[in-house]
């Protein structure tokens, strides 16, 4: 069962291979948070009853919009996204800026630029809900390839998440657990909550996402470089190098 949101409730939404959708209902209104495939979605709103009234986008990439215009000429939701990306995004009936802060589900969802896997990619923080929905940014036990940005743009991404509270449900894009959770053993081999979080994989897949900041703090080697530095040999370099090492590694990996 998925994890439920304080004031909104928040529905996780397994697509294609390993991404993920995400439903949050509340305050009257139902939102979609990215758009991998349209039946499971759909089939998600037709199980509870629920009418879509927005798609919320957090960057370009296909696995994430490619069921938007089906998803609308089915629903009529309203599609909103990254002002920045509206060149590459589904047509746009609100385009939004970093900063910015719109209404979802009876609250406010604050818009935060997390570039650096893509130029452009935002994410929406429900503070009254204690939801981030991080895309291909932060995700479990990782985070996203750097195929636009660079490592200090990413570090600088990452930063700004991890600056938000402890109990924030990070809502992530795929399903990685498996490596993700293998090049996190590499790394922090004695990391016991680490260990302990990737103790229940059958399989080869355990869906580890959505899961708190906190847990992320304690798990993720990319929110651990400070922790990490010295089994690299890099004790008292910054941050954001240490971060590009890590981020070099594990696509080696």
């Amino acid at each position: 069962m998925a994890p439920q949101a304080k004031q909104a409730q928040l529905v996780t939404i397994r697509c294609l291979q390993d991404n993920y959708a995400y439903l949050v209902h509340g305050g009257g209104e139902t939102v979609l948070i990215d758009a991998p495939e349209a039946a499971p979605i759909l089939a998600a709103l037709a199980e509870r009853g629920w009418t879509l009234d927005q798609i919320l986008l957090t960057h370009h990439h296909a696995d994430h919009i490619q069921a938007v215009a089906e998803i609308v000429a089915i629903t009529g939701a309203r599609v909103t996204g990254a002002a920045a990306d509206a060149h590459r995004l589904p047509p746009l009936d609100e385009a939004v800026a970093p900063g910015d802060v719109i209404a979802v589900c009876g609250e406010t969802a604050h818009v935060i630029d997390v570039s650096g896997h893509t130029v452009g990619h935002i994410a929406f923080h429900l503070p009254d809900s204690q939801l981030a929905f991080t895309a291909d940014s932060l995700m479990a036990i990782g985070c996203g390839r750097l195929f636009e940005g660079d490592a200090p743009m990413m570090w600088d991404s990452l930063s700004r998440l991890n600056a938000l509270p402890a109990e924030t449900l990070i809502c992530s894009g795929h399903d990685y657990c498996a490596g993700n959770g293998a090049f996190a053993l590499s790394v922090d081999p004695d990391n016991a909550a680490l260990k302990q979080r990737l103790s229940g994989v059958a399989g080869g897949d355990l869906p580890c996402a959505p899961a708190t900041l906190a847990t992320e703090r304690a798990t993720n080697p990319f929110l651990r470089v400070a922790e990490l530095a010295p089994a690299l040999g890099m004790a008292g370099a910054p941050d954001a190098q240490i971060f590009a090492r890590l981020r070099a590694m594990k696509d080696a990996f």
